[in-house]
């Protein structure tokens, strides 16, 4: 994979879109809860009734089977053809930010695009001929404020759940037991499609981490409430753990749903895992 280009924002790139939907089709598009319910919303749908029909993987990546463009590519079947999006107005950040991507490292965030060429110039090369805009003037225009600071939340509560694993691994005493069974089943995880760690999860804990039963509010009451909601069913579900199977199985559950929130931040779940085992490691675990 190419090197991305990291970008200012006052570069001026051909960001002016030129309404073909070409950025429709062929794509991985990754969505997280407030996302979900907000696509839901716009949809004038449930957020079960969205995610059944138009997502896959239990809620976290919208399904690319509709139309077929020129390419043979299949279209988000969110797209209606001579028409476009068909939820524009709910958009997730993904597609709001498309040809851009965001990163982050620490505080820091900040825009890039995949490796040296502008990506437009395959699929829609006429953008040369419209007006350029700035990085900060496109993100702006593209009101991308509430959907960076959902993926800032829940990239928070991600990191909530597996601190949840950690805990049940060490300090319920499971890893000074001697267990070598827990980090592998992480390990295994991460290395999972997102089909099978979603049927690994269960039906019962993807619809608590995907669709909760939370009233749609702006990004940051709504991941917060979410965390709430999660800590609380934990608490209840596992505050009583008095075996080392038990401990286990409540340990790879919780880790099981950082890795699958994690791909849904675009995160790649094997590196997190690898993260996340290397901290264990060095707290006292073993495998």
């Amino acid at each position: 994979m190419s090197e991305p280009t990291v970008l200012s924002l006052t570069d001026s790139l051909p960001l002016t879109c030129s309404r073909t939907g070409t950025c429709c089709f062929g794509k991985a598009v990754w969505i997280n809860p407030w996302e979900l319910a907000t696509l839901a919303d716009a949809k004038g749908m449930s957020p079960r009734e969205f995610r059944n029909q138009f997502c896959e993987f239990g809620g976290i990546k919208l399904k690319f089977n509709g139309v077929s463009d020129k390419n043979k590519l299949s279209a988000c079947n969110l797209y209606v053809e001579n028409f476009g999006c068909s939820v524009h107005a709910g958009r997730p950040l993904a597609c709001r930010l498309f040809p851009l991507g965001l990163k982050r490292h620490g505080e820091q965030r900040y825009y890039i695009h995949n490796g040296t060429e502008f990506p437009c110039m395959n699929g829609c090369p006429e953008v040369v001929d419209l007006p350029k805009l700035t990085v900060g003037a496109y993100i702006e225009g593209q009101a991308t404020e509430k959907g960076e600071l959902a993926q800032e939340n829940y990239l928070s509560l991600m990191e909530t759940l597996a601190d949840g694993a950690f805990a049940l691994l060490i300090d319920s005493g499971l890893a000074e037991s001697g267990d070598r069974t827990t980090i592998p089943l992480w390990r295994t995880m991460g290395e999972e499609s997102g089909a099978q760690l979603a049927r690994r999860i269960g039906s019962e804990w993807i619809e608590r981490l995907m669709i909760p039963e939370i009233e749609l509010a702006d990004p940051v009451e709504f991941a917060k409430k979410h965390h709430d909601l999660l800590q609380a069913t934990a608490q209840e579900k596992f505050g009583s753990l008095n075996t080392v199977d038990r401990f286990r199985t409540a340990s790879v559950l919780m880790m099981g749903l950082a890795l699958h929130l994690g791909r849904a931040l675009g995160a790649n779940p094997a590196d997190l895992a690898d993260q996340w085992i290397g901290v264990a490691k060095a707290n006292g675990a073993d495998e």
